[in-house]
């Protein structure tokens, strides 16, 4: 039986060589291999065409030509061989939608919800593909960024309803009845955020002279090629700052813990302003054991007892409400300001120009924002009005009487 099968087998010869699955990363063991190949045949063959070089080396490592072509076209161009990269960012649909993006896809639940009708996946999915403002989405990722967006998919008689967490609606209305309270005792409202500004924020669209053609067609014209494009996002400047109706805050400081970027003159510094004996001799990841210890205290309950002190009250908004405040307004003008005046793309340049959008901002224009919000808070308060409504008027359709006649049991349990 092994003689026949063995001649059997005979007239088939070797298995085809497979090559790598087209699109997988080449490995830099590999490239190196193709480089070592290519230096051999040359030294070799040198009359050997790069045709052939190319189909050799490809059969030998079972790779495509091309992938072969362009590692060697890069080591002739920069003398190394190149690294692969092992990562293919690709976005995920929470890095596409911002806080902006999160809340208008809040106010899509809403508006549905002020229509009086349920709002499901579906008419929730229509509303949002139909807003152009708004990154493309799957139906399946819009229910994964409600779910984010602490909305909970709960089922009421008939229909399946997209509804916040009981916790959110709660909180929510604490807010509302608070800082409606506050306004109705005159108090002074600080509206408080913090934001981020790249060194390559643009306007992502500009008038460009079609005429054009090069940069030696602009040179001998006597023109300009138009504006230059960064090459990224760049660098972020992180903004914290504090407004109100009379405008933005001036002079604010806020004392922020010490980070493991901090230098150790620094931490220590901040640890003994908090009362604490530090030893000069400990090492940084001492202190800063020190400073994880004591930064709850400090930014949590001591803030707020200060505060109260001083007669002033913090409200804090629900997660993803930044309608609900005004300084959101604020740093969108800030923002365009930058948008709309960067041409160097260079971080201090960016730090001027961010400086400039604040200055801009002034009490009538804060005022406005206030009276915009108030709008929005109006919404807010009703909107759990209406859920409230339409979901009670659903339960009440599903009752109908079956005989003119209830068992005592029946009326006990009606009446409980």
């Amino acid at each position: 039986m092994a003689d026949s099968s063995s001649e059997d087998n005979a007239g088939y010869g070797p298995s085809p060589i497979k090559k790598g699955k087209s699109g997988k990363i080449i490995s830099e063991d590999l490239r190196i291999r193709v480089v070592n190949m290519y230096k051999c045949i040359i030294q070799d063959e040198p009359t050997m065409s790069m045709r052939r070089i190319q189909d050799q080396i490809a059969e030998v490592l079972c790779i495509s030509d091309r992938s072969v072509h362009n590692i060697i076209k890069a080591y002739k161009e920069t003398h190394t061989v190149p690294v692969p990269k092992r990562t293919r960012n690709k976005k995920s649909f929470r890095d596409l939608f911002d806080d902006f993006a999160k809340n208008a896809v809040r106010r899509h639940v809403h508006s549905i919800w002020f229509r009086r009708e349920i709002p499901t996946v579906d008419k929730i999915y229509q509303a949002v593909s139909a807003d152009d403002s708004l990154p493309p989405i799957s139906r399946t990722n819009l229910f994964h960024l409600l779910k984010d967006l602490d909305f909970r998919y709960s089922t009421r008689s008939r229909n399946s309803a997209m509804t916040e967490k009981n916790e959110i609606v709660v909180w929510q209305r604490m807010y509302l009845d608070n800082i409606k309270k506050c306004r109705e005792e005159g108090r002074h409202i600080y509206f408080l955020d913090e934001t981020w500004v790249n060194a390559g924020d643009c306007t992502s669209k500009t008038w460009v002279d079609g005429t054009i053609k090069s940069n030696r067609d602009a040179f001998l014209k006597g023109l300009s090629t138009g504006a230059v494009n960064p090459s990224g996002k760049g660098k972020r400047i992180i903004v914290l700052h504090i407004g109100s109706e009379d405008g933005f805050l001036p002079g604010v400081k806020i004392d922020k813990a010490p980070t493991s970027n901090a230098k150790k003159a620094d931490i220590i510094k901040w640890l003994q302003d908090k009362g604490e004996v530090v030893d000069p001799s400990m090492v940084i990841p001492q202190l800063l054991y020190m400073v994880k210890r004591l930064k709850p205290l400090h930014t949590k309950y001591v803030i707020d007892e200060l505060l109260k002190a001083n007669n002033h009250t913090v409200l804090r908004l629900p997660p993803y409400h930044c309608d609900l405040n005004p300084i959101e307004l604020a740093w969108s003008s800030v923002k365009n300001h930058v948008r709309m005046n960067n041409t160097t793309y260079k971080l201090p340049d960016v730090k001027n120009l961010l400086i400039e959008g604040i200055n801009r901002v002034d009490a009538e224009m804060w005022k406005n924002f206030i009276s915009h919000t108030k709008k929005e808070e109006s919404k807010f308060y009703e909107i759990d009005i209406v859920i409230d409504e339409v979901l009670s008027a659903e339960k009440a359709d599903l009752l109908m009487t079956i005989t003119g006649h209830t068992s005592s049991s029946e009326t006990d349990s009606d009446s409980e």
